[in-house]
């Protein structure tokens, strides 16, 4: 399986995996930009992909900036289609209280490439009975 990216512009950072069992490539922005407490961005990567069939990459925070800095994803994980050729971004929020600095270089997210199922359609009256039913949102309290 193999994995296409193309550099959009020459400072872009080719993602990599930083632990040979890491499942997440390491996302890097290529431009400086400093998002101040409730502000959010797209922010370039200046790569694009063709994914192997059957696949997409889900966008995914990382963690290590999440824990240190409250900075995390609006749309996470972030969808990229197999089909999809143009820039893979990242909408960046800052859900601290201070102001936080993005740098040319900087990882700010990773990429996981998943396979997908494409299940037929089929409209019915009936869904048939569970345990659960429609049990949703809080539904199994929270101890």
């Amino acid at each position: 399986m193999t994995l296409k990216i193309k550099r959009l512009t020459p400072d872009a950072v080719i993602p990599r995996y930083a632990h040979p069992d890491d499942s997440g490539l390491d996302l890097c922005s290529i431009e400086d930009r400093v998002l101040q407490p409730g502000e959010w961005a797209r922010i370039r990567t200046g790569l694009a992909i063709a994914l192997p069939e059957g696949t997409e990459a889900q966008i995914r925070p990382r963690s290590g900036l999440a824990s240190k800095s409250a900075i995390s994803m609006l749309n996470t994980p972030g969808t990229v289609d197999e089909g999809y050729r143009g820039e893979v971004c990242v909408i960046l929020v800052n859900f601290g209280r201070e102001s936080f600095e993005i740098v040319r270089g900087m990882r700010i997210a990773q990429m996981v490439v998943c396979p997908v199922l494409r299940p037929a359609i089929e409209v019915c009256d009936d869904l048939g009975e569970t345990a659960r039913g429609s049990g949703g949102f809080g539904s199994t309290g929270v101890l």
